[in-house]
């Protein structure tokens, strides 16, 4: 039913992401009353240097 896209910054280890998908998922189902198996997440990984807020990017704030 859902695929939930998610971008962020890549540097993320694969325990940090298994624990996000596996609590987005249950959120997920739990709300939109779906079994576990019908959510799909895509997480998009992102360098810093290509992502920008208000003008400056990513890599370029401290």
């Amino acid at each position: 039913m859902p695929t939930i896209n998610v971008q962020m910054f890549e540097g993320r280890t694969l325990e940090q992401k298994r624990a996000f998908v596996k609590a987005v998922t249950e959120a997920s189902a739990q709300t939109l009353g779906c079994s576990l198996d019908a959510v799909d997440i895509i997480i998009q990984e992102i360098k810093r240097e290509d992502w920008a807020s208000g003008g400056t990017l990513w890599s370029d704030k401290k």
